[in-house]
């Protein structure tokens, strides 16, 4: 093949793209096949953090830098700190990941990387061209997580939610944190109409990552995320003599629109880009990670790519709550205040990892506040 004919192009080496890449390079079914990825940024930065549940041993705990095996769900009139086993909240730093995947790939030799910026993607007869300042790179595949917002912006079928944040890692000098609980989600901060929360991981007694956190629909200045923290890290954790050592922020889409209308023959939108991330919480490491094994195997049984769906019936759950945020979204609060005073986390934990039994759907919804969550479910029938 030609130096820019490729049989598949991967765009974008988060996640989701390394993910794939990785899997299609261990597989021997894909030996002759040759794949690029392009990505405008060497990978060479902390740049965020993921953050999964799972029962036990896992396939990332190479690379997982703090574990924590208690959760505390506060509020201003309700707070609990939870055992969560025989699940374990860990946490794999972006550059943790991004090199040992990268160095992973250098094995295979059908797979290449390359630090280009993507300017376009078009198809044709036989597949697509994908355009850098460099390069035309021809291919017959493409897998695209480029996400671009404005496609959900012209519709009104599906609410459009952010999960949006910043966050701050702090070294404190005259407090000690709990190492083994992760704050999940402390509600006891003003909620302005919306749904907010603090999310704090200590990774040592004296070191932790402070998010501000905010499910809602539009983004917020920076200095606000900013001087929220501050507020949290003096009036709450009573810290007043700290150092901040590394910071970082996010803006993911909550929303159960129709991303597979974007997918064709010759282009699969994966990660955020496709839909990947839940719906209903914004979680997308581990989504991904358990929709690349599928993806796989629709490749390896020649599938068209329009073909690849996976929506069931929790697209449903979360599309009902994303309605009723949608339309009150000062509701999160009450609503997961309900579910951690009536429910286990661990069945909190199934649930969202969408495991749980038709009979263990209705036992967690029946926690949920019932009139806001029966009038969505009457507009949607209706």
């Amino acid at each position: 093949m030609a130096d820019t004919d490729f049989d598949y192009i991967i765009v974008g080496a988060g996640a989701a793209g390394l993910m794939l890449a990785d899997a299609i390079g261990k597989d021997a079914h894909f030996s002759k096949k040759c794949i690029l990825i392009l990505d405008k940024d060497p990978k060479t930065t902390n740049d965020r953090t993921w953050c999964f549940w799972e029962k036990e041993d896992g396939p990332f705990d190479e690379i997982v830098s703090k574990k924590w095996n208690h959760i505390l769900f506060s509020g201003p009139d309700f707070s609990t700190r939870s055992a969560i086993s025989p699940y374990v909240y860990k946490m794999v730093r972006g550059i943790d990941f991004y090199t040992h995947y990268i160095n992973r790939l250098k094995r295979y030799k059908n797979i290449t990387f390359r630090q280009e910026t993507v300017t376009g993607i078009k198809e044709n007869n036989t597949g697509a061209t994908v355009t850098t300042p460099e390069n035309d790179y021809t291919t017959k595949q493409v897998f695209n997580s480029i996400f671009n917002y404005a496609h959900m912006t012209y519709q009104q079928k599906y609410p459009v939610l952010r999960q949006h944040f910043l966050g701050w890692t702090i070294k404190a000098k005259d407090i000690t944190f709990d190492t083994d609980q992760a704050t999940y989600m402390d509600f006891s901060i003003p909620q302005k109409g919306n749904t907010r929360f603090m999310y704090v991981l200590p990774f040592k007694e004296n070191t932790a990552l402070i998010e501000y956190t905010l499910f809602s629909e539009e983004t917020l200045p920076k200095s606000e995320y900013e001087n929220a923290i501050k507020n949290y890290v003096s009036e709450h954790l009573h810290c007043y003599d700290y150092e901040i050592l590394e910071t970082e922020e996010g803006n993911i889409p909550m929303t159960c629109y129709n991303f597979d209308a974007h997918n064709t023959s010759s282009v699969l939108n994966i990660g955020t880009a496709g839909g990947w991330a839940k719906p209903s919480t914004g979680y997308t490491f581990m989504s991904t990670s358990k929709k690349i094994p599928r993806l796989i195997a629709h490749l390896k049984n020649r599938k068209t790519l329009t073909d690849f769906k996976f929506k069931n019936r929790f697209w449903f759950y979360d599309l009902l709550f994303l309605d009723v945020l949608h339309s009150n979204n000062a509701l999160g609060y009450s609503i997961f205040q309900s579910l951690f005073k009536k429910r286990r986390p661990q069945l909190i934990f199934k649930f969202l990892d969408e495991e749980t039994s038709l009979p263990e759907d209705v036992h967690f919804i029946m926690a949920c506040p019932k009139k806001p969550f029966l009038k969505a479910f009457f507009s949607r029938l209706f």
